[in-house]
């Protein structure tokens, strides 16, 4: 049988914390909650680097609100030439 494909939460936060192995604590913009992330597969394979206070998009499980996984970083658009 094919695994179905439940909802997924995606929500945006900032990283407070690395860790090794790629895994991340992130806290949560709407609720301030700290949750446990790790890098998605494309985000390893193109070698997407991140450091504390980096704004990323996170997916969670509706059934552990407690891990993540980092699926896109939020760039800073900075003023150039001012």
């Amino acid at each position: 049988m094919a695994k179905q494909r439940e909802d997924k939460i995606v929500a945006e936060g900032t990283i407070v914390e690395v860790l090794p192995a790629t895994m991340f604590r992130v806290a949560v913009d709407k609720t301030g909650h700290i949750v446990l992330a790790h890098l998605s597969g494309k985000m390893r394979l193109n070698f997407i680097k991140l450091v504390v206070g980096d704004r990323v998009k996170i997916e969670m499980s509706p059934y552990d609100l407690t891990k993540a996984r980092i699926i896109y970083r939020i760039s800073e658009k900075k003023n150039e030439g001012s």
